[in-house]
């Protein structure tokens, strides 16, 4: 079953081929009509759970989510105070800044069955260059879930043209905590206070830009590309020994897992031959080594797309590329 069940998007075919897509430049202004082009225009209702002691039938201290159009469960138990943000209340978040065209919807969805909902609006500014030929867009994602699993998260993430890979949206702990808001009684005021911080939110945006333009600047050579991976991928360096045939001796063997091995071969290959790491601007430096990591978590690590899209932008890889972008930076300080 395809994790993406119902989504709208703008320009290219996303790579699963599904979804509706939006031509009627009216709609990316308007989140009601966006809604209605995601199929997302349905509510979430919390209905308490009951339990049977003896004869009697007792309410109990649980409540499950609902899906108002076709009664499926989106959530099996949730606590009395977990409040429900509507697919309307996230997508409407957005829009004072489509009224005021400085951004505009391009791509939202509903992901596991309706249990996790997005939202990702492109930014109407000037993209920042990397390097040459090779540019950064600004994007603002929220996502959240209906089954009680996830914060309502919200921030800037970058993706790059050359490559269109999709980026975590923070990049330091202080980021996160700005852009993380519990499904709590207040998450509706906390959603509206969270525009007034966005400048700061964008600041840090900025910053990492600036991150980048210095990974770009700095060359890597093969001994600290392997370092890099290694260390990234927690691949742990006396266990992952890899020989070539030329070194390899009879005493010496290759004790790295297969597992490991392949990652490392994998994430080596795109670091040098990556989707837009073959700009002269671009090739053999950190920014390189960073982007093939990026794209190793993209496009190979997991089982299908829709798993490596759930945990670059919610799960483990998000935390992986964190470190990918921290490592590069430090190695290349």
């Amino acid at each position: 079953m395809h994790a993406v069940e119902t989504m709208a998007y703008v320009g290219a075919t996303p790579w699963h081929g599904l979804g509706e897509a939006v031509t009627d430049e009216a709609a990316q202004y308007d989140h009601q009509l966006f809604i209605e082009k995601a199929k997302l225009n349905w509510e979430a209702d919390k209905r308490q759970l009951f339990r049977k002691v003896g004869d009697a039938v007792l309410p109990a201290n649980a409540w499950e989510v609902v899906r108002s159009t076709d009664g499926k469960v989106l959530a099996d138990s949730v606590g009395e105070r977990y409040t429900i943000l509507q697919n309307k209340e996230a997508f409407a978040w957005f829009q004072p800044w489509l009224d005021a065209k400085e951004a505009a919807l391009h791509t939202g969805g509903a992901l596991f069955g309706g249990s996790r909902i997005w939202a990702l609006a492109k930014v109407n500014r000037d993209p920042m260059e990397i390097a040459a030929g090779d540019v950064v867009e600004k994007y603002v994602l929220l996502s959240h879930s209906h089954d009680g699993s996830l914060a309502v998260r919200c921030g800037f993430t970058p993706i790059r043209v050359v490559c269109n890979n999709t980026l975590s949206m923070a990049h330091s702990d202080s980021a996160s905590k700005l852009i993380r808001l519990k499904h709590s009684k207040n998450v509706h005021q906390n959603l509206e206070n969270l525009r007034d911080v966005m400048n700061l939110i964008n600041s840090e945006f900025e910053a990492t830009a600036e991150q980048y333009r210095l990974l770009q600047r700095k060359s890597i050579n093969q001994n600290d590309l392997r370092k890099y991976v290694k260390t990234v991928f927690e691949i742990d360096a006396e266990d992952s020994v890899i020989w070539t045939e030329k070194e390899r001796t009879k005493e010496q063997k290759e004790v790295v897992s297969e597992r490991q091995k392949n990652i490392l071969d994998s994430v080596l290959e795109l670091c040098e031959t990556g989707k837009g790491n073959n700009l002269p601007s671009v090739r053999g430096t950190y920014w390189s080594a960073y982007n093939g990591v990026t794209e190793y978590l993209s496009y190979v690590n997991g089982r299908n797309e829709d798993n490596r899209l759930n945990s670059l932008w919610f799960g483990q890889n998000a935390n992986m590329n964190k470190r990918a972008l921290q490592t590069a930076v430090e190695m290349a300080a």
